[in-house]
């Protein structure tokens, strides 16, 4: 017997119509590319989105049809989230930190028609519009009068006198919710990019989840940041909890130094902030070196990669600002786990409290894990066994785009390539990429560990642990280093640093100093190329 409820697709229009009928005045502020502060309201961005559909429509754009980006945190980004994909085609974010050959090749691969870009990124589109061979508009994301002369892009046209030839009146159509709608590629590390593909299903999930209280907390009282990148998995799927929520958004455009997102927070009176480790750090520096306090700030949601320690207690002890560890994937939409505390941590020492926060967090209803050795067997929560970590769920990928890659599933689990364990509580810590474990006699030593212990050196801005061929241990660890400005330490002084914090064989081995450590475009180290940097380097001999 089939329950008697209403039928009614979970698409991502509804969002929209929601925010619009409930919450229309709710405010969106943005920086823009041309440098000013635009405002206006959830009700005028719907109207603006519907605009979007109708321009779209007159291009004879196919149902899933791609249509790309390439562009900043902005409003107008955001009319593309919901004017794209509520029109029953795909929103495809491409990542402009990309090299130029790789954006041709991920254009060509998702069979983009359509490519809306920010000026910022003028040069890019120049470069590459003649290679992009599915590509039939381009549209440049400007009022008409910002458009260059000449610009050798066959019938570009600007944002504005797109959407103003259009009519505001537009009945979201009704298809079926596993329809595709949004597309984002791996940051290909290894390989070709792959491409998830969300569903609108999965996409209304996961903005469901990412708003409940143990997840990201939003709600119509918050004033939300999303610093992580539009291009980057759907902003951890900010926008649409936002709209869902009432939440006033707030967008940092090209804007994105530590003195800029600063007083964007102080000015909007930010009270949630989310974004990558490195944003952060920037961010720390200026405050630390101008004194300065944050007035409204009240959680940040950290991701992307490993939160050092001494950030953390920089966030809560010095400025009163809690910090959510979370984890995810491009594969899981992106959100998995977030630690959130239970009410046994609340009243743990800040030591025993510290230890709790480094984990990556509880999984979020709907996200289902387990770890398991090189057997495939399952293995206990103890928080002790390490093993390759597996995930399920309705917002994780059952396969990439066109097949690309080999076929991710595990008896209906996916590998994430995290190594992790997880503890009786539930919560969950990543330990290193598999690819990046560091075995040394047969034991495990964990690189994010040793770079937690280097970035509490006051010396050091940022740390990279690596694993070097060694002809009795199989590898041992060495730290690269980057210096902060002006300030000096020396490879016995950061080798010392290690005593009594962790085990003597888990120690690095040597210390070297770099201008930089490579970052991709998400803002995560690529140890593969540091790897190269270093390839010349020797362990030295005892």
């Amino acid at each position: 017997m089939l329950g008697l409820m209403q039928s009614q697709q979970l698409l991502i229009s509804s969002l929209i119509e929601f925010a619009e009928r409930h919450h229309g005045e709710g405010e969106i502020v943005s920086r823009r590319v041309e440098g000013d502060i635009h405002r206006y309201t959830y009700k005028d961005m719907a109207v603006r989105s519907r605009k979007v559909a109708n321009a779209l429509e007159q291009m004879d754009l196919a149902f899933s049809d791609r249509v790309a980006t390439l562009a900043w945190n902005g409003y107008r980004h955001l009319e593309l989230y919901f004017g794209v994909s509520g029109s029953g085609r795909v929103l495809h974010t491409l990542n402009p930190r990309l090299h130029p050959d790789q954006i041709v090749w991920i254009a060509n691969h998702a069979e983009d028609q359509v490519l809306c870009f920010d000026m910022s990124f003028l040069p890019i589109v120049k470069a590459v519009h003649s290679r992009c061979t599915t590509i039939k508009h381009f549209i440049a994301l400007c009022d008409a009068d910002q458009l260059p002369a000449d610009t050798g892009i066959p019938g570009l046209q600007s944002y504005e006198a797109w959407l103003g030839a259009q009519s505001s009146t537009y009945a979201w159509p009704s298809f079926d919710e596993n329809s595709a709608s949004s597309m984002c590629y791996t940051s290909g590390t290894t390989g070709n990019p792959k491409a998830a593909l969300y569903s609108h299903r999965s996409t209304m999930l996961h903005a469901l989840a990412g708003a409940l209280p143990d997840a990201l907390s939003m709600s119509a009282r918050d004033c939300v940041l999303p610093v992580v990148p539009m291009f980057h998995v759907n902003a951890w799927g900010l926008p649409y909890s936002a709209a869902m929520t009432g939440a006033k958004l707030v967008f940092p455009g090209p804007a994105m130094d530590g003195k800029s997102i600063f007083e964007l927070i102080e000015t909007e009176k930010v009270s949630f902030a989310a974004g990558v480790p490195t944003v952060w750090q920037m961010m720390l520096g200026h405050m630390q070196a101008g004194g300065l306090r944050f007035s409204t700030l009240k959680r940040t949601v950290i991701g992307g990669s490993a939160c050092p320690p001494a950030m953390i207690t920089a966030f809560n002890d010095v400025y009163g600002v809690e910090v959510l560890h979370a984890w995810g994937m491009t594969e899981m939409s992106p959100l998995g786990t977030v630690c959130t505390l239970k009410n046994k941590h609340l009243t743990l020492d800040s030591a025993e409290k510290m230890k709790v926060r480094l984990k990556q967090g509880r999984g979020v209803f709907g996200v289902d894990m387990k770890i398991i050795d090189d057997e495939g067997k399952e293995l206990p929560w103890d928080g002790k066994s390490y093993g390759d970590l597996l995930v399920k769920g309705p917002w994780v990928i059952s396969e990439y785009f066109k097949g690309e890659g080999s076929a991710p599933l595990v008896n209906g689990w996916f590998p994430t390539g995290d190594v992790a364990t997880i503890d009786p509580d539930g919560y969950m810590q990543i330990t290193d990429r598999s690819k990046d474990v560091i075995k040394s006699g047969g034991e495990w030593i964990s690189s994010i560990d040793v770079e937690n212990i280097a970035m509490a050196h006051p010396a050091v801005a940022m740390a990279a642990c690596i694993g070097m061929k060694h002809p009795k241990w199989d590898e041992r660890p060495i730290i690269a280093v980057v210096k902060k400005p002006g300030a000096e330490v020396t490879r016995d002084e950061l080798v010392a640093f290690y005593d009594g914090k962790t085990a003597k064989w888990q120690i690095p081995d040597d210390v070297v100093f770099v201008e930089a450590i490579p970052l991709g475009g998400t803002g995560k180290m690529q140890k593969t190329k540091l790897r190269e940097m270093l390839k010349d380097y020797q362990l030295p001999t005892v």
